[in-house]
């Protein structure tokens, strides 16, 4: 894969959003939402959100502190260190690998997140009460740690508050329906463009909003959905159930790791381009 070719990708990939025109359903729902919005106590809808906001903050923290990402990031390493002897910590990946390169790695963090987010949603479909209930915190859980993995890849250290905010924004955009991503691509571009110091984030701190309460809702028809297909059984096993799970977590894992990825990919040219 050629520098010049994910440059290419990368433009197609945007366009897809900036041009990108929501139908007449997506309207629909906009101005349904926004009128019931409209009828919630401003306190308590800013408290809700804060509470999410602090879910997700905690979420983080708590992936970083755990052996299983110490794995992952000193599995990085070692693949970075075949094509670069010089690579000693997260930072000099940037340095000494092309994006090519680092695209190579990142892709094997995003095909291991999809496994496990494919095989996570068919236990759910296949699963009692307990495992539906924790679906959606552990669907959250495993896209903020892909999210992380790929970050790591790009070179960009996640247990400093700048990049970690920076992840969160990432995951933010990535769930936001189609209509609304250009407008957070260009937030999130602007914010890394006009970055003032290396850990400290000085932008907004606020992360879920009206607009992203779609993601949730989409959780509730998936949870609807397989518990109507649940007794429909084929040999023992409510393969339609599973079905639906499996390939709901897994498509909402591939769109956000491929937001991810992109921006990732973006990020590094734009630095090189900086430092050149």
């Amino acid at each position: 894969m050629s520098h010049q070719r994910i440059c290419t990708e990368l433009k197609t990939w945007l366009e897809q959003y900036q041009q990108y025109q929501p139908n007449d359903f997506e309207m629909v729902y906009d101005h349904w939402v926004q009128q019931n919005l409209m009828n919630v106590d401003p306190q308590v809808k800013k408290a809700f959100f804060s509470k999410l906001d602090a879910w997700f903050f905690h979420t983080h923290a708590f992936l970083q502190g755990t052996s299983y990402q110490y794995e992952a990031r000193e599995r990085i390493l070692t693949v970075g260190r075949i094509f670069s002897n010089q690579i000693e910590k997260i930072e000099d990946m940037e340095k000494e690998l092309t994006v090519e390169q680092l695209t190579y790695i990142a892709e094997q963090q995003m095909a291991r997140g999809r496994l496990y987010s494919f095989a996570q949603g068919g236990l759910t479909g296949a699963g009692g009460w307990l495992f539906l209930g924790m679906d959606y915190p552990l669907m959250m859980l495993m896209n903020l740690r892909a999210i992380q993995l790929i970050g790591l890849t790009f070179g960009h250290e996640m247990n400093h508050p700048y990049e970690m905010m920076i992840s969160l924004k990432v995951f933010h955009a990535a769930t936001l329906p189609k209509r609304l991503k250009a407008s957070a691509w260009n937030d999130l571009i602007e914010e890394v463009e006009k970055k003032e110091h290396p850990y400290i984030f000085a932008g907004e701190d606020q992360l879920t909003d009206e607009g992203w309460m779609e993601q949730p809702m989409k959780q509730c028809f998936k949870s609807l959905f397989i518990l109507m297909f649940r007794k429909k059984l084929i040999q023992g096993l409510p393969f339609i159930s599973i079905a639906i799970g499996a390939y709901s977590n897994y498509h909402l894992t591939k769109q956000v790791t491929e937001f991810a990825m992109k921006f990732y990919q973006y990020r590094h040219l734009m630095n090189k381009e900086g430092a050149s």
